[in-house]
């Protein structure tokens, strides 16, 4: 697989990774040895790099991920923190962060995380200096490795991109979610910011296996949280009405080469934009960690194709979603 400089980490990473939250909770069940499958279908499909956070599960995912590090020593592995607290921006001090930290470290079974990343924290965060020296000690101390940011809007990404010792920037990056292309992504390549580019298949819509009569679970977020009435709504269907997303797939689907399918020509996409460090897809069976994996290998898009999606989010999506976050 292709390997991509993760950011100010100093570590390479297969340009396609896994994104962990499914394995935690929120998107239906997933039993344990299916999500310990799912994991290691992953690995042995080329992935090195893991994303999870204490909040998945409650603690559920960073744990069936520590299990993976003790069969397959060599991944990089990046949680995040935070979200497990009412979100106030005082919480985000030195002793809830070293707190957080331990319990961390205990369910991924480390005594340095390779990664930490504030998770989608109140925009106040972002620019309190004591928040990064509180980080900064933690890496003096090996804690963690280092540390970066997951965001919801690209005003909060520039922010982070500027402070000095933030590695990574995580941000949702879809075909249905253009507007980091403007100025986030070329400031963190600038910067030597990694990018890990989330939500990538818009919670399952641009997989194309999705139309009106679908139904999701009471336990998906898909379900409860299409008004944002849990966390920010960019993160389901990235912020775009469900038919709308459907009717965007639609226009979309006659794009996808042959040989790939709508969910890899999605993955593709966000693969070819400059400065992506890796993209994480979620996956809830071999099969799917095995068909994202795959993605890797397979040709960049014609740049006739990437102005078709454009177009398509231009008519449909920009007007919905583009000045939200």
């Amino acid at each position: 697989m292709e390997q991509r400089a993760l950011g100010r980490t100093g570590r390479q990473v297969g340009v396609v990774g896994l994104g962990a939250w499914q394995l935690g909770a929120d998107w239906g069940e997933v039993s344990e040895d299916e999500a310990l499958a799912t994991l290691h279908a992953a690995v042995d499909a080329g992935v090195t790099f893991v994303d999870t956070a204490d909040v998945y599960g409650d603690g559920r995912s960073e744990q069936l991920v520590g299990r993976l590090l003790k069969e397959r020593p060599g991944l990089t592995v990046a949680t995040k923190m935070g979200r497990r607290v009412p979100q106030e921006p005082a919480a985000y001090n030195r002793d809830n962060f070293r707190a957080w930290n331990d319990r961390s470290r205990r369910n991924l079974g480390v005594d340095t995380v390779d990664l930490v990343q504030l998770h989608c924290p109140p925009t106040p965060v972002f620019e309190d200096e004591a928040v990064y020296d509180a980080l900064d000690e933690m890496v003096g101390e090996g804690r963690i490795a280092a540390y970066g940011v997951s965001v919801e809007t690209c005003e909060q990404a520039l922010t982070a991109i500027a402070r000095p010792n933030v590695a990574t920037v995580q941000i949702i990056v879809n075909a249905l979610r253009l507007k980091p292309l403007e100025r986030v992504l070329p400031a963190a390549a600038g910067a030597g910011v990694g990018i890990i580019a989330r939500v990538p298949l818009a919670s399952g819509l641009l997989s194309g296996r999705y139309d009106r009569a679908t139904r999701f679970g009471a336990d998906d977020h898909r379900n409860y949280n299409r008004d944002g009435a849990a966390f920010d709504v960019g993160e389901t269907f990235s912020g775009v009405d469900y038919d709308t997303g459907l009717a965007a797939v639609e226009r979309l689907r006659p794009l996808v080469p042959e040989g790939m399918t709508p969910a890899q020509f999605a993955l593709r996409w966000v693969v070819d934009q400059p400065g992506v460090s890796v993209v994480i897809p979620g996956a809830r069976n071999r099969r799917q960690a095995e068909a994202n994996a795959a993605v890797a290998g397979l040709p960049a898009l014609s740049e006739p194709v990437r102005a078709a999606v454009a177009g398509v989010y231009d008519e449909l999506i920009r007007p919905l979603v583009h000045d939200r976050w």
